[in-house]
């Protein structure tokens, strides 16, 4: 219950970050805008290939799989660069420091020979995943499911380690495990607060949308279904910015031993000093 409630005030403040520096929430939306240019022009590309009959059952033609396979790598590649952006600027806000959204850009785009390789390792993880949810049935979902949570959990600190210590994509996933052992009560708890946080905060979108779904109007269902949508993507990008904070937070807890100033509030201080008392970060 005490990691909980830590989590809680770690959200808390990261929110209180955010409200200071508004622009953070800026990579999470050109994320979600990059995200969806590669997924219209690798669907495309796909569609365009066509589908292979077969005796069985149809399937897409092997061109068709490796386009699939290039549009996982390029969704990794897009969901790495901007969080890394991210982690720059909020690195920058936890030293006192504010920077501008072309400067964080340009520090991911000078970091993308470490992103794009672990674009491809995040990218392959992911087929393997869907490839056993798809043949392997009920059980191969739930094998899937938790790899998914331990890959999750032991990857969460990766993208701090490329961005702030320059490491490669295999040297970054040993670093950010070894981070995992002193800090995984938070991480773990954290990353169930976020997603609960966010499902709270959905709740509204899911109203409305059931609303105009159970008018008869179309005009209302069109407007309606349309606001809980913006809902939603506003809350989506608050939410991937806040959990951007925090593992830049938590990466800084983790090797500098003590929580940046903007997260030494009096309860989380108590946190980390009873974790300090009882064996430390670095035993």
């Amino acid at each position: 219950m005490q990691r909980i409630k830590n989590s809680w005030e770690l959200g808390k403040i990261s929110w209180s970050v955010l409200k200071s520096d508004r622009t953070l929430v800026v990579f999470p939306i050109l994320s979600l805008l990059a995200t969806l240019v590669v997924v219209g022009a690798f669907g495309g590309l796909i569609a365009a290939t066509g589908i292979e009959e077969g005796p069985g059952e149809d399937s897409l033609k092997a061109i068709g799989y490796v386009f699939v396979f290039c549009a996982y790598i390029a969704l990794a590649f897009v969901t790495t660069y901007f969080l890394g952006a991210l982690v720059h600027a909020a690195n920058e806000h936890l030293n006192g420091r504010q920077a501008r959204v072309g400067e964080s850009i340009g520090a991911a785009t000078g970091k993308i020979h470490r992103i794009l390789p672990w674009a491809v390792v995040t990218a392959t993880v992911s087929v393997v995943l869907q490839a056993m949810e798809e043949r392997m049935g009920w059980l191969g979902v739930v094998i899937a499911r938790l790899l998914g949570a331990a890959w999750a959990a032991v990857t969460f600190l990766t993208v701090p380690v490329i961005m702030l210590e320059d490491l490669g994509p295999i040297d970054a996933l040993k670093r950010s495990g070894r981070l995992l052992k002193q800090t995984w009560g938070e991480n773990l708890s954290a990353q169930v607060a976020f997603s609960l946080l966010g499902f709270v905060v959905m709740i509204p979108a899911f109203l409305v949308a059931a609303i105009g779904i159970s008018s008869d109007n179309t005009g209302v269902i069109i407007v309606m279904v349309g606001l809980a949508v913006v809902w939603a993507l506003i809350v989506t990008m608050v939410i991937a910015a806040m959990s951007g904070i925090f593992r830049t937070a938590l990466y800084r807890y983790a090797v500098d031993g003590t929580a940046p100033p903007a997260f030494a509030g009096a309860e989380l201080g108590e946190a980390f000093g009873e974790k300090r008392n009882q064996g430390g970060l670095f035993n």
